[in-house]
């Protein structure tokens, strides 16, 4: 059993149109090249250098106009796409959210959880941070498949919740902001989040100005299937049944730990 699997980067603009336009070439391409899944980076609707009201005012509900539009796209190209948007929600902030979109629908949708205040940058200001929930998990061609966005990498519990629901694919949308180091971190926890609970990582970030590229397909052994530089681009690769299985006889650290993930009160 296997899925060909798709990450896209790109930098997106505050221009909502030619951002979808963008996504939906990038869906056409994730299908030529036989890809039943795609994953595509947070804030993908939408992005300014700067997080301001201009992320509150472009925001829409999630099947709103942009959204509508890629699930269309989706369901011509048979393609399971999962992409960040900024979801309106109340009091003049907005949910960082990543959805879904299969059959035609948005099928699972993810809030982020840990909000990106740190190194400088205030992502409370403006979003509203949701509360840990059990996961909206996609099935896709018999593997299981769970969402997580940027920031919540750097918490691996937010990992190990949805290897715990039964994922064995974790898509990881951002805009992991440049800056000393950063690079260095990311492709360091992406491995670690591979590696710790064996299973694939499909991340896709943007590129400058707001992200730092590095998009990649992780093996569960952190190996790269599919690696992006700098520059926009798509990467593919082919998920095997067989070698996750492989894996996690080789290293049976699910099976072996003893502790388990409790969110706080």
């Amino acid at each position: 059993m296997s899925l060909t699997a798709a990450v896209a980067q790109f930098a997106p603009s505050d221009d909502k149109a030619a951002n979808v336009d963008v996504m939906i070439g990038l869906i056409r391409q994730a299908a030529a090249y036989g890809a039943e899944l795609l994953v595509l980076p947070e804030y993908a609707v939408f992005t300014v250098p700067t997080m301001d009201d201009r992320f509150v005012h472009s925001a829409e509900p999630i099947v709103g106009p942009s959204v509508s539009r890629l699930v269309e796209s989706a369901a011509e190209s048979g393609v399971t796409v999962i992409v960040g948007v900024n979801e309106s929600a109340e009091d003049g902030k907005i949910h960082n959210t990543l959805v879904g979109i299969q059959d035609g629908e948005v099928a699972a949708v993810y809030r982020k959880v840990h909000l990106y205040d740190a190194f400088g940058y205030q992502e409370s200001d403006r979003v509203i941070a949701a509360d840990p929930s059990a996961p909206q998990l996609l099935q896709v061609n018999g593997f299981t498949v769970g969402m997580q966005t940027c920031y919540d990498l750097r918490f691996p519990e937010t990992s190990r919740v949805l290897v715990d629901a039964g994922a064995d694919v974790i898509a990881l949308p951002a805009e992991w902001v440049p800056g000393p180091l950063k690079e260095y971190h990311w492709n360091t926890l992406l491995r670690a989040r591979a590696i710790e609970n064996t299973v694939y990582v499909l991340a896709a970030d943007q590129i400058a100005p707001a992200g730092s590229g590095n998009s990649v397909i992780l093996d569960p052994m952190g190996i790269p299937l599919a690696a992006l530089g700098e520059a926009a681009d798509i990467g593919v690769a082919r998920l095997e049944r067989s070698r996750l299985d492989s894996v996690r006889t080789v290293n049976p650290a699910l099976a072996l730990r003893r502790y388990r993930v409790e969110p706080e009160a």
